[in-house]
């Protein structure tokens, strides 16, 4: 059964950075798209960022482009999310998703993804 587990939410004031980090338990991580999505109160879940397996892609959801950057370790079974000038709408939990197979493009959409993390908050008020 693979696990990730997400970790470095925070409660931040508008403008802040955090880094959200997300480990898989096995090895399989290695040749899997994986992929960040974020759910706010009362909203559907929603792609963030998806990272092919060796890095060579990235994908953002538009309105997020040049404020979040998506990265991997695969020595670390780590996928990162870097997040920089935070705004109250960011305010979700943050998930992370690996597929159950590999894939030639890694999908933005919640449908493609088999296996979830637990999720990290991430809340932005002054």
């Amino acid at each position: 059964q693979v696990q990730l587990v997400e970790t470095g939410g925070d409660s931040v004031q508008p403008g802040g950075s955090l880094t959200l980090s997300c480990t898989a338990s096995e090895s399989k991580y290695n040749t899997r798209c994986m992929g960040w999505f974020r759910q706010a109160p009362g909203k559907e879940r929603e792609g963030v960022a998806t990272i092919s397996p060796n890095s060579g892609i990235r994908a953002y959801a538009d309105s997020l482009k040049g404020r979040f950057t998506i990265s991997r370790d695969n020595a670390k079974k780590t996928v990162y999310l870097q997040v920089n000038s935070l705004k109250p709408e960011d305010t979700a939990m943050y998930y992370c998703a690996m597929p159950g197979a590999p894939m030639i493009n890694c999908p933005m959409r919640v449908s493609g993804y088999n296996y979830w993390g637990q999720g990290t908050q991430v809340t932005v008020s002054s």
